[in-house]
């Protein structure tokens, strides 16, 4: 295949990935999104194959990498998404850390014979940031899943520990650009692995919405610039849109959390003084309920507004909500969504687990669209969250979220809370809202509450 037409292939390539990254901002549009996203990486695949020697190998690769992804797809838990994207990060890393490794091993087979100092300059930063990428997202896995515990992990100077590991982990990167040695080089990179570990492990689990979309920006500027070393176009702008997304959204998640990038590298959520301990809260009365008189509320009630947190997803209760919201339409209730930006474990987890479950996109609401309907609502149903919604976000100077945008849920008339217990949330932080007078608590597993709701909906 001749040069020119491989670089037409990678621009074809590369225009799709714009147009699935333009589909993917709506709901409408995902799904055809999605499919210029796969159409545009088969035929980046299918190129770089018409150029490589060693097609066997390469055909070998894909076949086992790509069976292994086809069961692991089709066997995996919308609850369990979080932490597959944190996994699937980790991979994009280690990529791009054996990519370099291989590049820096044989150059004349990657074309980079000589290798200039702009070739290592590129090989220590695609390095490094995949190696960081790499262990950051196997820390962010463990945390999601639960295997490490979502508290953060602190110890004493761990910010300046890191600061020092990262200048000499530079050290050792410039060293390498001058020697051409491997002995600077993997030192770098084994400093690169650590940092990545120490650096996720202080983050508590409130803030993994934008430690995930973080790690995705690093993935993504780790693979340009090994497009760089390999001169090659595709791997760069594929990189760039990935890094870029990713690091905007990163930002938008700061945004809607009151906290700047830095805060949330620096710490976390739920490891302060003062935070109370998960599964601990302060002995205050609350009023509680049943399915029943939730039914009764609702059922008489002109407008409803749904607010589903990460309880929502472990109960797999979204196919019961959605059929639960048919009912009250059907009987003249106004029903719909508030999505609060970091709701659940991952940018647009509250999104996803709704479309599954069919939800009609224009029940579906972002925080700041709906906010100020609250206070006009009759009834909000809070099933499954917990943080997003803790008014103490805006009148507790002390309270360690103070200033985190919140949805108003404490503004409607009657508010009812589906929990199984009075545990704390992600945060490790008790909830005003639970206290409130006009509270119903209603205790059980969420997907077994809808169903009892619906049940008294039908008689």
């Amino acid at each position: 295949m001749s040069a020119n037409f491989v670089a037409l292939a990678y621009l074809i390539a590369a225009v799709l990935f714009i147009l699935a990254l333009k589909g993917l901002s709506s709901p409408i549009s995902a799904r055809r999104g999605n499919m210029f996203g796969m159409i545009g990486m088969t035929i980046a695949v299918l190129t770089t194959l018409t150029i490589t020697q060693n097609l066997i190998y390469i055909a070998f690769a894909i076949l086992v990498g790509g069976a292994i992804g086809a069961v692991v797809a089709r066997r995996i838990q919308m609850t369990a998404m979080p932490e597959l994207v944190a996994a699937m990060h980790s991979l994009v890393g280690l990529a791009a850390v054996l990519v370099a490794m291989s590049a820096f091993y044989n150059p004349v087979a990657y074309g980079i014979s000589p290798l200039h100092a702009s070739n290592l300059i590129e090989l220590f930063i695609g390095t490094f940031v995949g190696a960081i990428t790499f262990t950051g997202s196997i820390i962010a896995f463990g945390k999601l899943s639960g295997k490490l515990g979502s508290k953060p992990l602190h110890f004493a100077g761990q910010h300046w520990f890191n600061l020092f590991l990262g200048v000499v982990m530079i050290a050792f990167g410039i060293m390498f650009i001058f020697t051409q040695s491997w002995t600077p080089f993997l030192i770098m990179i084994a400093l690169a692995l650590l940092l990545g570990v120490l650096l996720i492990m202080p983050i508590g689990g409130a803030d993994m919405p934008v430690v995930v979309s973080m790690l995705n920006s690093y993935s993504g500027w780790a693979a340009a610039g090994i497009g760089f070393t390999l001169n090659n176009n595709m791997l760069i702008i594929a990189g760039s849109l990935v890094g870029s997304s990713g690091a905007i959204l990163s930002y938008i998640m700061c945004k809607a959390m009151n906290r700047s990038f830095f805060n949330v590298i620096l710490g976390g959520f739920g490891g302060g003084e003062g935070a109370i301990g998960a599964g601990e809260v302060e002995q205050r009365p609350v009023r509680s309920g049943s399915a029943d008189d939730a039914a009764f509320l609702m059922g008489n009630a002109d407008s409803v507004i749904i607010v589903p947190g990460y309880g929502l997803a472990v109960a797999r209760a979204q196919h019961a909500i959605n059929e639960m919201a048919d009912h009250l339409i059907k009987n003249g209730v106004k029903v719909r969504y508030a999505i609060h930006p970091v709701a659940g474990r991952m940018p647009g987890h509250m999104n996803v687990l709704l479309a599954e479950a069919e939800v009609p996109y224009d029940q579906v609401f972002e925080m700041d669209e709906i906010n100020n309907e609250f206070a006009d609502t009759d009834v909000v149903l809070v099933i499954g969250a917990n943080d997003v919604v803790n008014p103490a976000a805006k009148t507790d100077p002390n309270c360690p979220i103070y200033g985190m945008p919140i949805i108003d849920a404490h503004k409607a008339r009657t508010i009812m809370v589906v929990k199984r217990s009075m545990a704390v949330g992600y945060a490790g932080l008790d909830n005003d809202l639970f206290y409130l007078d006009k509270t119903m608590m209603v205790f059980g597993d969420a997907k077994k509450v809808v169903e009892d709701i619906i049940k008294a909906l039908q008689h």
